[in-house]
């Protein structure tokens, strides 16, 4: 196996800490594949990956990772039930078309999912648009309003909000500002990320 010594984002470091080692992972908008050799190498996970950008999927390759080229908004109908121990979905559920069915969707093929996401609610963003007027671009959020990924802007509120009206279990929770945790009671406005794992 390849080594990484590739450092984790703080989110995908969280994810990496609870994932259970030896377990099947299915990391979707795996990018270059960070996570999965990191749980490979550090956990004996089995990871498999998916991601929309040819050019990733050739890195995760190359370091001898199992990834397949394909778009999650459709793709993921084509694995079958209870696939996977862990679905994960890092920074990615803002970009996808439908985040509610996306949510059915990870923890039909996956028994637990993880999911991060961008915070809107960060006082960054919300002193962006208070005193400018226009959509912030910060360190976290570096694109411009014409040409972001970025369809669906969520807050930590908003998510946990889906969660409750899906019946869907937040089993652990974790908020991160400048990469250190923040509390739960002050996330809404202090946390530029969040992290989620949660089941049925």
């Amino acid at each position: 196996m390849a080594e990484t010594n590739t450092p984790l984002r703080p989110d995908l470091a969280l994810i990496a800490d609870h994932v259970a080692p030896g377990s099947r992972v299915l990391d979707i908008g795996c990018g270059d594949g960070t996570l999965m050799a990191a749980l490979r190498d550090g956990k004996g996970v089995d990871a498999r990956g998916m991601e929309i950008d040819p050019a990733k999927v050739a890195q995760c390759v190359s370091k001898g990772l199992s990834v397949i080229q394909g778009d999650a908004n459709t793709d993921l109908a084509f694995y079958p039930d209870g696939s996977f121990d862990y679905a994960i979905l890092s920074q990615t559920l803002q970009t996808t078309f439908r985040p509610d069915v996306m949510l059915d969707e990870l923890l039909r093929v996956g028994r637990k999912a993880f999911v991060s996401f961008p915070n809107f609610a960060h006082w960054r963003v919300r002193m962006a648009l208070m005193w400018r007027g226009r959509m912030p671009v910060t360190r976290h959020l570096t694109y411009s309003w014409y040409d972001t990924p970025n369809i669906h802007h969520l807050t930590i509120a908003d998510f946990r909000d889906l969660l409750d009206r899906k019946g869907v279990k937040v089993e652990r929770c974790w908020f991160v500002a400048n990469g250190r945790e923040v509390g739960a009671a002050v996330a809404n406005w202090r946390a530029q990320n969040a992290v989620f794992q949660i089941s049925r």
